[in-house]
């Protein structure tokens, strides 16, 4: 059984501000922020976190991390030093640990020409207190972060570019101090972790194909390729997004480009108790980094004025065959 967990809290960027949405039951269609925070004037918000009860943010900028109070009051704040003046190529990332008492904050410090190694910080959410600080062997442009549902460990994906993508795990030990694992693939993008946390799923980063992994050890338990979905590799590729719409179901993303050089895209479903693939859903997703499954059976998109929209398979014909390659 899937612990019971906490609404779902994400955030958007608008008009200067930080939008938070809550996504419980019943929360359908187009959401409305259940609380706004104004970031410090003159910060430029990369991303960002909300408490589940909505009256903290943790953002970071390209030269640091802020916590406010839903007032605005700041709580605590860190800055990545040196200083740096590059402004693109290198976007820090951050996220809030199962239980709310760390802030984990990745730094792209090489790309950021601040330093010769990356960095993984972990903070205490109350103090800003640094209570661990991992220099890893990456040159990341950017990075992503998943939280285990079950164990609250906390996976990080650092994209290298056309170099690859490294994927790490932090665990809080019963000391509370965190210990950190890297997998042994160069070249496998995480997309996302299973409800029941049993299971992550990665992407090929040449796309060739999707994988299934054992957590926590990264065992592979079945592969699919673009062949297994019904298309030909030679103009077919997958997606580095998707996952998990149930604890047994898996969305992969696939896509390509037409004769008349017209990029298409597909959400294909994957039984993840069988390894098999199991026909086609629309998500009715505007691109394919569009459509967010949630796990419990729904999912979101983004809404023509950037408001996330909520969807659900129920009461609704979403599925249907594979169609086949487009033509």
């Amino acid at each position: 059984m899937i612990p019971a967990q906490p609404p779902k809290v994400i955030t958007r960027h608008r008009d200067g501000e930080i939008h938070a949405y809550v996504v419980g039951p019943g929360a359908f269609g187009t959401l409305e922020p259940a609380a706004v925070f104004r970031p410090r004037a003159g910060d430029e918000v990369v991303e960002s976190v909300v408490r589940p009860d909505l009256e903290r943010v943790v953002y970071v900028t390209q030269n640091g991390v802020v916590c406010l109070t839903r007032a605005g009051d700041l709580v605590w704040a860190s800055a990545f030093e040196p200083h740096s003046d590059v402004r693109h190529g290198h976007r820090p990332g951050v996220s809030l640990s199962l239980d709310g008492r760390t802030v984990w904050v990745y730094r792209p410090d090489v790309m950021a020409q601040r330093a010769r190694a990356d960095r993984w910080v972990v903070y205490g959410a109350d103090t800003g207190e640094v209570l661990a600080d991992r220099e890893l062997e990456t040159a990341g442009h950017g990075a992503c972060h998943c939280v285990h549902p079950v164990d609250g460990s906390v996976y990080l994906d650092v994209g290298e570019g056309q170099d690859g993508s490294v994927i790490l795990r932090g665990v809080t030990g019963a000391d509370g101090a965190p210990r950190f694992v890297t997998y042994p693939w160069p070249d496998r993008c995480l997309v996302d972790l299973a409800p029941g946390g049993q299971q992550f799923m990665t992407v090929d980063h040449g796309q060739g194909d999707v994988a299934f992994h054992h957590h926590p050890g990264g065992e592979v338990q079945f592969t699919l390729s673009v062949e297994a979905f019904g298309y030909d590799p030679e103009d077919t590729f997958i997606e580095w997004s998707g996952g998990y719409l149930t604890p047994d179901t898996a969305v992969v993303t696939l896509g390509g480009e037409r004769p008349d050089e017209e990029e298409w895209f597909r959400h294909h479903l994957v039984d993840v108790r069988t390894g098999t693939s199991a026909g086609e859903i629309a998500l009715d997703a505007t691109h394919p980094y569009d459509g967010m499954p949630l796990g419990d059976g729904s999912w979101l998109t983004e809404g023509p004025d950037g408001r996330p929209v909520r969807r659900s398979r129920t009461g609704r014909s979403a599925v249907a065959g594979s169609p086949g390659r487009p033509s």
